[in-house]
């Protein structure tokens, strides 16, 4: 009986140390770099700084939205 309890102690331990290793062993990913958001001055619509077009100090999604907000 001793020696079973013994066995399951070794597999279990085992098992866990097998666990931990693996565990540590992935990479962590790394943290995607945010980006500033801007809202259409035409339609209020959010979206990435990059994407926007912009005119005048103002941000707007498309050329479309841009050459409306210019008429006015």
């Amino acid at each position: 009986m001793s020696r079973l309890l013994f066995l399951v102690a070794v597999v279990g331990l085992v098992y866990w140390l097998l666990k931990r290793f693996r565990n540590s062993a992935t990479p962590v990913d790394k943290p995607v770099a945010s980006e500033d958001m801007v809202s259409c001055a035409q339609c209020g619509v959010h979206q990435p700084k990059s994407e926007s077009v912009s005119a005048a100090g103002k941000f707007f999604c498309c050329d479309e939205h841009r050459r409306q907000y210019e008429s006015k």
